[in-house]
């Protein structure tokens, strides 16, 4: 997708080599970006590989080989990477049913040929227009769910700051969320890690007081005493009588 509202980056789809080439010339007059396809399966294996990203709007002709018009929507409304991609229909069928067909299964327009230029250029501009609302409009779910996934992150111990960066560079009410998040984040981090020191330093203690009591404990026991009533009898022994205790 290119950064002019104006401009985008079209497939055409047609058996017609002639076809092509004149789409192709209108549609670059235009200022926008085109690569072609033969056919519905030609178009569908680019649309697959090079991703629905790289395009903003599929112009798509009816009676085709291999794979038509008619074929190719229903495979590309049952592809979740391209359900969403408009598709402007221009064919030679320009019967009423044909144009309802197209519609209902998910055509954003329809054009007969011969084409209109001027008409073409004014059916691209409200696809485009509508697709980089929609592309807005999925960009904002996408990066809400970045939110929701770092509160689980925080509750599991799993967070990691930089997984907000992107929505936190936002002007909007998300992007002053994902700021408040990320700061109340490092705060919980902070906090934690105040909490850990105190509890090494209370098991310190603990540890230090165990050992106190397990040496008052072995020092006051009678076998201790009757211990160190033996070793002064034995010292005193060693001596002589003019020992102390």
């Amino acid at each position: 997708m290119t950064a002019d509202a104006g401009r985008g980056s079209l497939l055409v789809v047609d058996d017609s080599e002639l076809n092509r080439k004149l789409l192709r010339n209108a549609l670059e007059r235009q200022g926008h970006s085109v690569e072609t396809a033969a056919d519905g399966v030609a178009a569908l294996s680019t649309l697959r590989e090079r991703g629905a990203g790289a395009f903003d709007v599929v112009l798509l002709d009816i009676v085709m080989p291999r794979l038509d018009g008619f074929g190719t929507l229903p495979e590309m409304k049952a592809d979740r990477q391209l359900r969403h991609l408009p598709v402007i229909v221009i064919s030679t069928l320009d019967d009423l049913p044909s144009i309802v067909r197209c519609i209902e299964m998910g055509a954003t327009d329809f054009l007969p040929k011969p084409f209109n230029a001027s008409l073409l250029r004014a059916r691209l501009h409200t696809s485009l227009a509508d697709k980089r609302l929609r592309d807005l409009e999925l960009e904002y779910l996408e990066q809400v769910g970045r939110v929701v996934a770092a509160a689980g992150a925080v509750e599991d111990g799993t967070f990691e700051e930089a997984a907000l960066d992107a929505v936190a560079r936002r002007g909007d009410a998300l992007g002053q969320l994902a700021r408040t998040f990320q700061r109340m984040a490092r705060e919980v981090a902070k906090r934690e890690a105040r909490l850990r020191r105190q509890v090494d330093q209370l098991r310190i203690e603990i540890d230090e007081a165990r050992q106190a009591r397990t040496v008052a404990d072995i020092t006051g026991s009678e076998y201790f005493q009757q211990l160190r009533d033996k070793a002064q009898d034995l010292r005193r022994a060693l001596n002589g009588p003019s020992a102390g205790p």
